[in-house]
């Protein structure tokens, strides 16, 4: 859910023992910092594969995706939902991402962690289907689609399906998943005619698009048009065309959405112009157009609501924030530059300009934690 719904405490956590509340907190935190160090793995072996000579990285290289994807994102959003539904078998999802990550990070064969990952979007699912049948609505429904999308491509990967074909899914996991808490939010504004039609359509290019990969002749361009649709649809019946007008935090939140929206529809235009078949940068540009420019950005954008929930502590906005919000973007420009123009410096130097974003806004965000 999104993080307007996970921002109360359930009923079970706030009659529980302190030492009850305690326990929880630990496996709260425990698990986010699995989730950082499935983040941290990822951008090292990242810069492995951008060209960078380290040591150790090639097993960090070679999970570079799953481990970001399935491995951050599948933990934290999965963290997140159990907090949401306050149900303890809701916390076996992040808890068999964190375990996914442990055992590829430890050597364990590809399947083994493969099997992690599908079990946690398994478990997911089913407590998304419970949120589902709890409230019927189209916002509902398209996370439960994320979730399943996300199952789909694991259990692809542990059939032995390489990474660039069931990356389709994964990312229908993490936009859907996004599309969907932006949908909830929307109903605080007027309806438009035509804006559940356009969604729809949006959520049905983007399904046909995983389905065939973004390698496949139509499957690039299925994908692009969903994800210029669902461009449209943000752009025209977000809540963020007003709040952006707002001061503070509210603000830094808006912003963070509108410049995700800019790079998720240059995605879609990547993906029509530099087809990953036919071009020999166009998957990358495309790739982490959506993953750094979209998804990163919502999640600057959300870490202030969403830590509170998660961690019970208070994080103070401070305008320091925008500085890596401005460098994240930054170097995604650079990356795309050198991927459109084949220009290998400008990929090799976005790398390190993406790595110290992350870490700045990590450390903004730890040094205005105020108190529990």
């Amino acid at each position: 859910m999104s993080g307007a719904s996970a921002s109360a405490a359930s009923p079970t956590e706030a009659t529980a023992s302190a030492p009850a509340v305690r326990t929880r907190m630990a496996v709260r935190l425990g698990l986010l910092a699995l989730g950082a160090a499935a983040m941290l793995a990822g951008l090292y072996g990242g810069l492995w594969r951008l060209g960078f000579d380290l040591p150790h990285a090639t097993t960090a290289g070679e999970l570079h995706g799953p481990l970001l994807i399935c491995g951050l994102f599948g933990t934290v959003i999965g963290l997140e939902r159990a907090v949401a539904l306050g149900r303890g078998l809701a916390f076996l999802a992040p808890g068999f991402a964190a375990l996914g990550t442990l055992l590829l990070l430890a050597g364990a064969p590809v399947p083994v962690g493969a099997a992690a990952y599908a079990a946690a979007a398994l478990v997911l699912a089913g407590a998304t289907l419970v949120i589902t049948l709890q409230q019927p609505a189209i916002f509902t429904v398209t996370l439960l689609a994320a979730t399943l999308s996300w199952l789909a491509g694991d259990l692809l990967w542990l059939a032995g399906s390489a990474v660039p074909d069931v990356v389709g899914f994964w990312l229908g996991f993490l936009i859907l998943t996004i599309a969907g808490e932006r949908l909830e939010l929307s109903r605080l504004t007027a309806r438009k005619r035509g804006s559940e039609a356009l969604f729809l359509l949006a959520v049905a290019l983007l399904a046909a698009g995983a389905v065939l990969g973004p390698w496949d002749a139509l499957g690039a361009p299925l994908l692009g048009l969903a994800l210029l649709a669902l461009t449209i649809w943000l752009l025209r019946h977000d809540v963020v065309r007003h709040t952006v007008r707002q001061p503070g935090r509210t603000r830094f939140m808006a912003s963070c959405m509108l410049a995700g929206y800019f790079w998720l529809g240059a995605g879609g235009l990547l993906l029509l112009a530099m087809p990953p078949a036919d071009t020999a940068f166009g998957y990358d540009a495309a790739l982490h157009a959506v993953l750094i420019g979209f998804v990163l950005s919502m999640v600057f954008g959300h870490a202030l609501i969403i830590l509170p929930a998660v961690a019970r502590v208070r994080i103070a906005y401070r305008p320091v924030l925008y500085g890596p919000l401005v460098l994240l973007h930054g170097s995604l420009a650079l990356r795309i530059a050198g991927d459109v123009l084949a220009w290998q410096d400008g990929r090799l130097a976005s790398g390190p300009l993406t790595l110290v974003a992350l870490l700045g806004f990590v450390a903004a965000i730890a040094t205005g934690i105020q108190r529990r």
